[in-house]
């Protein structure tokens, strides 16, 4: 609710309904996941997920990273059901536009490929603007689609004149090994990822490595009031919110 880009943005009204319920309604759809829940640190977002019947957990209010907030929620959530999970998947609250298909596809390379251990969602990038905005975060990867480096400059550089360069963004659907997120937990901030404010950069720095799942869902998270307008209207004919009801 803090948010210093855009305080209260959480339960910031598209359609009727707040921009977390949108991204909890929508998660609940995913036939992969066993249970959903909702992470924070303000009562005002507690309560309103447990109005609409929800499980909602408190977490510090210190943390300045999601997925250390998701870490403290797995181990709180392993205490209360006595067994242990095997997959987490941290689910941003400023993704209302995500789909539960794209949540499979981030969830299924690790359940072929036991050396995976976090996975995260890329999406082509349309506009300069959107390249250019420094709310966006974008990464480059490599030739098997492990990420090279996240930032939140336009990066590959198109400075030298070279128009056909593939430009993409991290979408926040990002599944963990339950044993990698408790150690991602453990290992210490490093320098690109506080500078660049973002999560995966530590996974990278300490020499471990990120599979990037493309999807070609149009989806654009929430930053701004901007963005939220944007959202708005592209959610206007959303075919998912006729199904919140049965959830």
């Amino acid at each position: 609710m803090a948010s210093s880009r855009f305080p209260g943005k959480p339960l910031a009204m598209i359609h009727g309904i707040p921009m977390v319920g949108h991204c909890y309604l929508r998660s609940k759809m995913c036939r992969l996941l066993e249970q959903v829940y909702v992470a924070t640190c303000d009562h005002e977002i507690f309560n309103y997920v447990e109005s609409i019947g929800g499980t909602a957990i408190m977490t510090a209010n210190t943390h300045e990273r999601a997925s250390d907030r998701t870490a403290e929620a797995l181990l709180y959530i392993e205490s209360k059901i006595d067994c242990k999970v095997d997959i987490v998947v941290l689910i941003q609250g400023d993704e209302p536009m995500l789909r539960p298909e794209m949540i499979d596809s981030a969830v299924k390379p690790m359940l072929k490929d036991e050396s995976i251990m976090v996975t995260n969602l890329m999406a082509h990038i349309k506009t300069n603007a959107e390249h250019h905005d420094i709310n966006e975060v974008k990464v480059v990867v490599d030739q098997q689609n492990f990420a090279l480096y996240f930032s939140r400059q336009p990066i590959p550089s198109r400075e030298k004149g070279v128009k056909k360069v593939s430009m993409l963004k991290q979408v926040c659907i990002i599944p963990f090994r339950r044993n990698f997120l408790i150690e991602f937990n453990q290992l210490e901030p490093t320098p690109l990822e506080m500078v660049e404010s973002v999560d995966m950069l530590r996974v990278i720095e300490h020499g471990y490595r990120v599979k990037m799942i493309s999807t070609e869902r149009e989806t654009y998270s929430v930053d701004t009031a901007d963005d939220l307008r944007r959202v708005d209207k592209l959610m206007k004919n959303d075919s998912l919110m006729r199904s919140y009801g049965t959830q």
